[in-house]
């Protein structure tokens, strides 16, 4: 079997650097898995006695308090200060700007709409800082929304640019005055591109990262537009011999939170395969 990976694949700048500020600070605990991928954090909680509190009720021994790559809200934020927390910020600099925005936007009572997925922790992050704030996923969600005069558009960070143009390109249409802000990290743009070209030539794509992470998941789902026999797995131990059967070229790209020591665990048991 043939192994071919992405020109670009992995770990990204805001989670290598959340995972060096955990690595740094041990017998902490985060607020929220650090990034989505429960292999590397079972590592961190192993190596490094770095803890894991799903609920900021549960943090109570805890005096060092890791914020999460995907940040948390604004009101759990006021609240580890309040409990004189030591706070331990992890959050991506791709995402404390759409933060950043949405406050400023909302302090100028523009009407807040977020491309992204609801129940995602980055997004309800973001939405905290404003006050008048609709998430949507589509522009078919957007056209059931009540618009205002003065809108203001940001997006989750992992989410695909041409979405984010069509919803733009509706919202200017619709009102008197759009604030555009393109907070799609340039990462995720270079990966999901370059999964997107390799996926035209193989005959099957591995995706590697956790199945709850946002950016692994979208870039299952632009690989099989292409490759139809693509598949998501977090470790080596998810691979499926069949897939391979009849096959000659193997494409290989991983989500942002994936580290390489589990990429590496994959390609090598492609290649035994």
């Amino acid at each position: 079997m043939n192994i071919k990976f992405a020109e670009k694949y992995g770990f990204c700048f805001g989670v290598k650097r959340a995972i060096q500020i955990a690595e740094r600070n041990r017998n902490a605990t985060t607020l929220g898995p650090i990034i989505h991928n429960t292999r590397e954090i079972a590592r961190l909680e192993r190596d490094f006695d770095v803890s894991l509190s799903e609920d900021i009720e549960n943090l109570a021994d805890a005096q060092n308090v890791i914020i999460r790559t995907h940040g948390i809200t604004k009101q759990d934020l006021q609240t580890l200060q309040e409990r004189k927390k030591h706070i331990i910020d992890a959050t991506c600099p791709f995402v404390t700007k759409p933060q950043k925005i949405v406050k400023k936007m909302s302090d100028e009572h523009y009407q807040i709409i977020i491309f992204g997925d609801k129940i995602h922790p980055e997004v309800k992050g973001v939405a905290s800082y404003g006050e008048n704030v609709c998430v949507i996923t589509s522009v078919e969600e957007l056209e059931k929304v009540k618009l205002e005069k003065k809108v203001a558009l940001v997006s989750q960070t992992t989410k695909q640019p041409k979405q984010f143009e069509q919803i733009a390109a509706y919202l200017v249409s619709k009102v008197n005055e759009c604030r555009v802000f393109n907070t799609i990290c340039n990462a995720t743009f270079d990966n999901q591109h370059a999964a997107d070209m390799l996926s035209r030539d193989v005959d099957v794509m591995i995706v590697v990262g956790g199945k709850n992470s946002s950016n692994t998941k979208q870039l299952l789902a632009i690989v099989q537009k292409h490759c139809p026999h693509s598949y998501l797995v977090e470790d080596e131990n998810d691979l499926q011999e069949s897939w391979f059967e009849g096959k000659a070229l193997c494409g290989i790209t991983a989500g942002a939170s994936t580290p390489d020591w589990i990429i590496k665990r994959v390609q090598e048991k492609i290649e035994q395969i």
